[in-house]
């Protein structure tokens, strides 16, 4: 029986480790978190905030998937997206899920990221 989901796995180019532990420490306010040595030796950068993990692999043939995403639940949605675009993100806003507020972000090697928030 599944009890939760433990983590997500996005991709990125090989030698992309600055650029995402940038965008996911600085921009996003995430925290990096260290790879058993025998995974670290394969590049690619870990990160968490609270319950939510992202793991990202080094593929060498790269293509980032126009559709598949994370969807990450944040609080004070607005707040956040007003942070992301400070930090030179770029929130694009979407009213199409009921009961939710929410928008898309391009991570530095161009992964889909959702972020959203029950609607009050």
């Amino acid at each position: 029986m599944i009890a939760a989901v433990d983590h997500v796995q996005l991709a990125a180019p090989p030698g992309s480790e600055d650029l995402l532990r940038a965008f996911y420490v600085d921009v996003l306010g995430m925290t990096e978190v260290a790879k058993p040595p025998v995974l670290a030796a394969r590049g690619g950068c870990w990160f968490r905030a609270g319950a939510a993990h992202l793991h990202l692999g080094i593929e060498e043939d790269f293509r980032p998937s126009a559709k598949a995403h994370p969807g990450l639940r944040v609080t004070g949605i607005e707040e956040y997206a007003a942070r992301l675009t400070a930090r030179g993100a770029t929130p694009a806003w979407d009213g199409d899920l009921p009961g939710h507020r929410r928008f898309y972000c391009l991570d530095p090697v161009g992964n889909r990221l959702e972020f959203l928030e029950p609607e009050k």
